[in-house]
């Protein structure tokens, strides 16, 4: 959530973010109210508190008609006590699910627009032009199928549509991936961490995937647990109700874990493949520091995530994602978009998110430092979302004899494979 000092001090600004948003200023209005109403009512229970308190030395001096009305009044003020605490309670709580509902404030900056506005900042690398060199572009799925490396039939079988089997070469590439991402992550100083897979309630609250995102979320209704669609948030939630030094901020973690999604909406879309599927694999950087160096640190993410997908040599994009399109945490968010041959156009491969205070005021995290306590700044990035970049490594990486060539930086991790054949 945000600085809720700021409903009173420049509600202005908070309105200017919903606009970029695309989103209702009447909830900002409605904030204002509510925390209105909610000083009011804590002043009132507060005041009468103090009288209570004041009477309850008085009985003890008072003698004959004077005690009799001092206790008279304290009887009575004791009612008003509950009453005044019971209405404080009420618009206190009225004021933190309006408050819960308002999304992060977007950074000065951000391109406006929504889902559809693709503001393309940088290009790297170059498509090849299957054309020139007599290759006819097959898709990831008909390319797999020669390498006997997904399964999508039996995916479906077993578990229904939007699953798959990893099978062979292609279980040995995600595993090749895997271990890339992870030594890259160490070298850049990241603490590698497998987090659980199910969260409480409160974790994903406290992310912010129980607003906006809350349709593709699997929720275990016996156990009160839920899926998570990324790592995101169990990183975010290690350190929740924690009060971190700041001599050892920034905190750096990668984690490697499943991640699970309905993909709710997306009917008739991406329908062919593992493009977008209901699980999948996925390795998550994620930094908590002070945020005077958050924007910074969105920077160096950004600047991973490039390094990462440059050593997979899979042309891309990097997009400025559009103020409709943040989700309810991120302030500023940059997508890296790799070419998809089949398709003949970019799409998405990772993402970065930078998420001011939101989520760790959410979650009760903050730093002590020379100053006191304060609040902090989280920032996530995918490094690795497996599923994605297998697609684009099998269809950029395509030969004319059905082999798939292997980049320099993954041979390590596949016993010095140069390529990947049919059969091996």
């Amino acid at each position: 959530m945000i600085d809720p000092r700021l409903l009173r001090t420049d509600p202005d600004r908070i309105k200017r973010s919903q606009v970029a948003r695309g989103e209702s200023t009447e909830l900002v209005d409605q904030l204002v109210s509510a925390d209105e109403a909610r000083r009011a009512a804590i002043v009132e229970f507060e005041t009468l508190r103090a009288e209570q308190k004041d009477l309850g030395k008085q009985v003890a001096r008072a003698k004959g008609e004077e005690k009799a009305a001092v206790l008279a009044r304290t009887k009575e003020l004791a009612a008003q006590v509950k009453a005044a605490q019971a209405t404080a309670d009420e618009s206190g709580a009225a004021f933190e699910t309006l408050f819960k509902q308002l999304p992060n404030l977007v950074i000065d900056g951000v391109p406006t627009g929504g889902e559809d506005d693709l503001y393309v900042i940088e290009t790297v690398g170059t498509p090849r032009d299957f054309a020139a060199e007599g290759i006819e572009v097959k898709d990831h799925i008909e390319i797999a199928e020669g390498l006997a490396a997904i399964d999508m039939e039996r995916g479906a079988k077993v578990s229904g549509a939007r699953f798959y089997f990893l099978t062979g070469l292609g279980a040995q590439l995600e595993l090749a991936l895997l271990n890339l991402a992870m030594t890259k992550a160490a070298e850049w100083g990241f603490t590698p961490m497998i987090p659980p897979a199910l969260v409480r309630p409160s974790a994903m609250e406290g992310t912010g995937f129980l607003g906006q995102a809350a349709d593709d979320v699997y929720y275990l209704e016996k156990d009160d647990l839920y899926l998570v669609g990324t790592s995101e948030v169990a990183l975010a939630a290690y350190h929740s109700e924690e009060i971190l030094d700041a001599a050892t901020l920034p905190r750096k973690y990668v984690a490697f874990s499943p991640c699970y999604r309905r993909e709710a909406g997306s009917y008739g879309k991406d329908t062919k493949g593992i493009f977008r599927v209901h699980w999948f694999d996925k390795v998550e950087m994620f930094i908590y520091c002070a945020p005077e160096d958050a924007e910074e640190w969105h920077q160096k993410l950004l600047g991973f995530e490039k390094e990462f997908i440059t050593l997979l040599e899979i042309p891309f994009q990097v997009l400025d994602v559009a103020s409709g399109d943040l989700g309810l945490s991120a302030a500023r968010k940059y997508d890296c978009y790799g070419y998809v041959p089949s398709q003949g156009r970019y799409r998405e491969i990772t993402s970065t998110s930078n998420c001011t205070e939101f989520q760790a005021r959410r979650l009760n995290i903050r730093m002590r430092g020379e100053d006191g306590v304060a609040s902090l700044a989280t920032l996530n990035g995918t490094l690795c979302s497996m599923a994605r970049p297998i697609i684009m490594l099998l269809e950029n990486h395509q030969q004319a004899d059905g082999s798939v060539y292997v980049p320099l930086a993954l041979r390590p991790f596949l016993g010095g494979r140069e390529y990947l054949r049919p059969g091996e």
